[in-house]
Formats: C-alpha cells, structure tokens, sequence
C-alpha cells in the first residue's frame, strides 16, 4: 500500500509513545544497575553526553526515514535505495528487535510477577529478604517461564488493535502518572539517613572508574534507553503526519528520557547507600532496591503496588514498539492481517526467549563466552547491534538518502534555521560514524 491508513491522532500521543518505547526498561530498568556496575557519575556523564550528541540526531535520522517513505522498517529503505543493498538495514533492526524483545520479555515478566504478588502484600514484610526474594523468583523456571508467556500475550493483543486505538491511548493515559510516582519514590528516597553517599555515587563523576569498555556501554546504553539503531522509530514515525516538527520531536522524547534516567538514579542509589546494598547488583538491582524504599513509607505496599503497576505499563509501552516493528514489516509488506502476523510473531518470540527466561534456573549453568545465555542476548545486542544499526543508518543519511528528501523532512512545520540543519547533517556524516568506530574498536582492544 501507499500509505498507512493507521496514523498518530495528536502529536503528543506520538511523542508520548515515542517516550514510552524509549524509556521502559531502558531507563528505569537498565540505566540504574549499569550505572551501578561501570563507575557511578562518570557513566551517567557520559551517557548524557551521548544521548544529546550521538543519539538524538540518530534518532532524527530515524524519524526522518520513516516519515518521509511512510512506510515500514524494511519498505522504508527499500523505497528510499532501490535495487541496492540498504535495505539490509531495515532486516537488521527487524532481528534487533526480535532479540532484543527475546530476553526484554523475561524481564517484562519479572515485572508482571512482582506486580501481581504487590497487590495482595506478599512482597514487603519487616523480615524479608528482597535479594532472596528476587533470587527465588528468577530461579524458578516455571514462574519466569509463565511470566515471559503472559507478558507476550499482552503485547499480542495491543498490537493486534494498532497504533491509535492499541499504543496511543494507554501511552497518553499512564505516561504522566509514571513521571509523578517516581517524583514522589525520589523524594521519599533522598531523606534516608546515608543516602547523601548514594547521591554522591550518581552525580559526582569519578573518571579514574571509566575504561574503553565502560565507554562502550555508555554508548550503548544511550542507544538502548531512546530505542534506536533497530529502525523501532523509522517505523512508529511512518505513522506520523507532516505537521508535526521532527527535531522538536525528538528532542521531547530525549529531554523525557534523560530525565526519567535522572529520576531513576535519584529513587535508586539513595536507597543503596543508606541500606548498605551493593550498587553493581546487577539485573535485579531494582527489584530489590524499591520494595526497601516503599517499605519505609506509610501505605508502602499500596504505593508499591501502584508504582509497579505503572512501571509494568511503562516497560510495555517499549516491548509494544518492539512487535510492532516485527508485525509491520511483514503485515503490510506482504498484505497479511495484522492480528495473525502479531499472533505468529508474539508466538516466535515467546519460543525465543525461553533459554533466557531459564538462564536463572534450569540453564544457569549454560555460558556463552562466560555469559549466560540471558546476559549474552544483551550484549548482543546492547553493544553490537543497535551500534552497529546506528552507525549504518548514519552512513545511509550521509552518503545515500536523497539530500532534499532530508531536508524537507528536518525543516517541516518549524522554524529552524538552515545552519542548525547543516550542523545536524555533519554530525550523521562524520562526528556519528567515527564516534561509534572509535569506541567500538576502543572496546575490543585495537585501539
């Protein structure tokens, strides 16, 4: 077809959706325990720095790609470099998304547990172990396994309802409640007693901490955390309307991820510091860190509940952009329903993710270059994959898109002057390709 008849009703539900398939696990998961385990404020410095320089005119880049085709992740490439191997590029972020939603399942699981087990109490008691807890629920092959289906069949039955009646309304109903809960957690968070020691770990950079490959991961992280390098944008942006300004766009969507980053870090590492937790934790660093925080305020299982709920909606909002990139590319480019599609994709999935969704349990002892099967899914694709899809779709902008089509696209409905154009376009060609190069190859020890 042409042109998508499923289109974004208002700009602020595309850029909350937007934000929603950004900031999910990416920030409110992810971020903390990275941060934990590769050196405290050096990390968050350095992945602010390439969120605005790096990952942000990528993901105008994206944007621009999928509005100016209207089409798909796969479509959209081929449309724009037809008869050529660019389209590579749009496979590349389908199996992106494909793995990475794989192994973001499981966790999306966790969530759905923990969220579950809050409503009637079972979590927050004066004699609880939360790291326990969480080892308990992790290591037990059936429940991981039951979470990681029902979170899937979520994902299939919003996607089956398309963009605005599925992804829109939920986004601009629960978004803003996410934002208000986890002010109210980083102000309670913030007045323990010790936690001026977790505030110093989160904002005071500490650069003697930082090596190539925690360098690596920051860059990663900012890839991860705005949804980029997969084309997930290319294809919610193929749904957008001309009126709406790209780079002001992006630009929300950034600014909401940072700061929600931000608030994730102020909620966590207090909590850590004052009760003597360990910060490089890892994976379950939040499931842990929360139920302390809401287990000293008033009404604290009702809170954590509500809190959890929230969050599990947010880390939907992300694994939705994630199926529907899959869903799309085959529904529309080959005419088939889009209920069936996500039925199938959701189904190959699910059958995907369940090695990771063992990693804690039946297959903890399985290791892929000493990782388990879980933790190499994310290296995969946190530091191979998505900078490997960014630094293709800067060379694509740079050196093959069709410079007018750009344009039109960057300066549609704003004001912008043609010199912040120009400086944009420099930094794909040049600043966005070698940036990523150098690190990688930092990383691996060539350079």
């Amino acid at each position: 077809m042409e042109k998508k008849k499923d289109q974004w009703s208002t700009k602020l539900g595309f850029i909350l959706s937007s934000a929603g398939a950004a900031i999910g696990l990416g920030a409110i998961w992810k971020f903390p325990y990275m941060t934990g385990m590769n050196g405290g404020g050096a990390f968050f410095l350095l992945f602010i720095a390439f969120t605005i320089i790096i990952g942000l005119p990528i993901l105008i880049a994206e944007f621009i790609i999928g509005r100016g085709t209207q089409k798909e992740a796969v479509s959209a490439y081929q449309k724009l470099a037809p008869k050529s191997g660019w389209s590579f590029i749009g496979h590349w972020g389908v199996i992106g998304a494909f793995l990475l939603l794989s192994f973001y399942s499981v966790v999306g699981g966790w969530v759905l547990i923990y969220s579950a087990i809050s409503i009637p109490g079972m979590i927050i008691s004066d004699s609880a172990n939360y790291g326990e807890l969480f080892a308990t629920i992790t290591g037990n092959p059936l429940i991981t396994i039951i979470g990681h289906l029902l979170f899937i069949l979520i994902n299939i039955i919003v996607i089956s309802f398309g963009i605005k009646d599925g992804i829109e309304k939920t986004s601009k109903i629960l978004m803003p409640l996410l934002f208000i809960f986890f002010i109210v957690l980083v102000i309670r968070s913030v007045t323990f007693e010790g936690a001026i020691e977790g505030l110093r770990f989160f904002l005071q950079p500490d650069f003697s901490k930082l090596n190539a490959e925690n360098v690596l991961y920051a860059l990663g992280q900012s890839f991860f955390s705005l949804a980029v390098g997969i084309s997930v944008m290319v294809t919610y942006s193929s749904y957008l309307n001309k009126d709406v300004s790209l780079p002001m766009s992006a630009g929300s969507v950034s600014i909401m991820n940072i700061f929600v980053s931000l608030l994730a870090g102020l909620a966590i590492f207090p909590v850590v510091f004052a009760f003597g937790l360990e910060p490089a934790e890892g994976p379950g660093l939040l499931f842990i860190v929360l139920p302390e925080a809401f287990a000293q305020m008033p009404f604290g299982e009702l809170f954590l509940s509500l809190f959890l709920l929230l969050f599990l909606f947010a880390v939907l909002t992300s694994s939705f952009s994630m199926l529907e990139i899959i869903t799309s590319a085959f529904s529309e480019k080959k005419q088939r329903s889009r209920k069936k599609t996500a039925i199938v994709s959701g189904i190959l999935v699910f059958i995907a993710g369940i090695p990771a969704a063992l990693s804690s349990s039946s297959l903890a002892d399985f290791k892929i270059f000493g990782l388990t099967i879980f933790d190499a899914s994310d290296f995969l694709v946190s530091n191979i994959m998505l900078p490997g899809g960014c630094l293709f779709i800067a060379l694509f902008i740079g050196f093959r898109m069709d410079k007018s089509l750009i344009k039109q696209e960057f300066t549609s409905a704003n004001n912008l002057s043609d010199g912040i154009y120009h400086v944009w376009f420099q930094l794909m060609r040049w600043l966005v390709p070698v940036t990523i190069i150098i690190v990688f190859l930092g990383s691996i020890g060539v350079i």
